[in-house]
């Protein structure tokens, strides 16, 4: 019997809701789905996602969250780990205890990858307080590899206003990491929208209709699924276009389940082979430093 190859470790710093399949919920199953063995730490436990309506909230005291990252970071197992994605934070100071957990987590493996979520707000506003929103731009952003702003945040980080694909290539290049995949760009296409991944060399995008009523999450989901297929080798171009069409069509199957929440374990089948098509376009002309 062939055994399946084993898989770094990917840790996951994020919310955990009881109900529902946003933050670290999600991206615990898909990554769990794509075999990846996943250390998960909660920066805020809620019962559901705020959208849904008032509910109790509770982020752990920070001495103790600082804790459990650094018995993490002291662990024998910690070379085990190959990524780190960091989303929702519940307190401005968990940037700074991730920030130390990953200095020390990239002595252990240099090539380790990390993802910055960076959730702070969308619609024109932030839904997170300022300070949260600082932190991330003034500790994580600088020390990650990949970002997953939406449009708003992508706007907020760079003091910038991107309305078009043109403008947030040029407002990504200029956020810091490496790449950044940029969801919810308008599409070129009527009734189009996009998710945008920029480099110093390249800005492709991967477009698809807009799925009315589509439930909380999917930029949680785009982000794990992105970091899953870079971390298993493949290309960006074809990691961008695997996780845009599984988002896509998990998305769409939900809807259409009228469920109100992403139905990511009865269609988890979308995730690693999605049937949904994404238009995949090339924005704009190479950096000229590139």
């Amino acid at each position: 019997m062939l055994l399946a190859p084993k898989k770094p470790a990917i840790v996951v710093i994020n919310s955990l809701v009881s109900r529902g399949a946003v933050g670290g919920r999600g991206a615990l199953f898909a990554l769990q789905r794509f075999g990846f063995p996943v250390w998960f730490v909660p920066t805020v436990v809620l019962p559901w996602h705020p959208g849904h309506g008032p509910a109790t909230r509770f982020s752990p005291p920070m001495r103790d969250f600082a804790a459990i990252l650094d018995d993490l970071a002291s662990s024998d197992y910690l070379g085990e780990v190959g990524a780190v994605l960091s989303g929702y934070l519940g307190d401005a100071e968990q940037a700074e205890a991730i920030s130390c957990f990953l200095a020390i987590a990239r002595e252990k493996n240099p090539d380790l990858k990390y993802l910055c979520d960076p959730i702070a707000g969308d619609r024109g506003a932030l839904y997170v307080p300022e300070l949260v929103a600082e932190a991330l731009k003034e500790k994580l952003l600088p020390v990650a590899d990949i970002a997953t702003p939406n449009l708003f945040e992508l706007g907020w980080f760079t003091d910038t206003t991107p309305g078009t694909a043109d403008e947030a290539v040029l407002a990504a290049r200029g956020l810091g990491p490496a790449q950044v995949l940029v969801s919810s760009i308008p599409g070129y296409l009527r009734g189009g929208i996009g998710n945008l991944l920029v480099t110093g060399t390249e800005a492709i995008m991967a477009e698809h209709t807009v799925v009315p009523e589509a439930p909380h999450g999917p930029g949680d989901l785009l982000a794990a699924l992105f970091l899953a297929h870079i971390v298993d080798g493949r290309d960006r171009e074809a990691a961008l276009s695997r996780a845009a069409a599984a988002v896509y069509e998990l998305v769409s199957r939900s809807v259409k389940r009228g469920d109100d929440e992403l139905a990511i374990a009865a269609e988890q089948i979308a995730l690693d082979k999605p049937m949904a098509m994404v238009t995949m376009r090339r924005i704009g002309a190479k950096a000229a430093n590139g």
